[in-house]
């Protein structure tokens, strides 16, 4: 199974790819949790298992957090060595998709933009688990 950190690793790619260099400790979290959002409203299964919770910044995948925390605010250096292979075509086509569409923002407005949508202000009060049924739900109302 594809895992959060294949799907981070991804967009670190992209960002390195598109010469874009402003792919933060926030802004990957982001990109990492519309690409569960948007996978769970297409295909009704989740493209990796871990969870985020509702952090004061937004959805935050904690393990993903601790892995480049260390970086802080700062753009995180990408390694260039990276496996498609697991991804399936669907899966790849909307990675592709998810950062074109968000990549493009930075990491403050993708934070704001997820603190309007109800997966997140849901959980705002505990910091709990954002469910993997409740973004299901509400990116399916957000599909054209």
């Amino acid at each position: 199974m594809i895992t959060a950190q294949n799907v981070a690793e991804y967009f670190l790619f992209k960002a390195n790819e598109n010469e874009d260099s402003d792919v933060s400790n926030m802004k990957l979290q982001k990109l990492i949790y519309y690409a569960q959002a948007f996978h769970l409203a297409l295909f009704d299964k989740p493209l990796f298992n871990e969870e985020f919770e509702a952090w004061m910044h937004g959805p935050v995948c904690p393990s993903i957090y601790r892995e480049y925390k260390s970086y802080g605010s700062a753009p995180i250096p990408v390694n260039s060595d990276i496996e498609l292979n697991m991804f399936s075509d669907e899966q790849l086509e909307l990675l592709e998709e998810v950062y074109d569409v968000f990549g493009q923002f930075s990491a403050w407005k993708l934070r704001n933009m997820t603190h309007e949508e109800t997966p997140w202000r849901e959980n705002e009060e505990t910091g709990g688990i954002i469910s993997k049924e409740s973004m299901m739900e509400f990116y399916k109302t957000r599909l054209k």
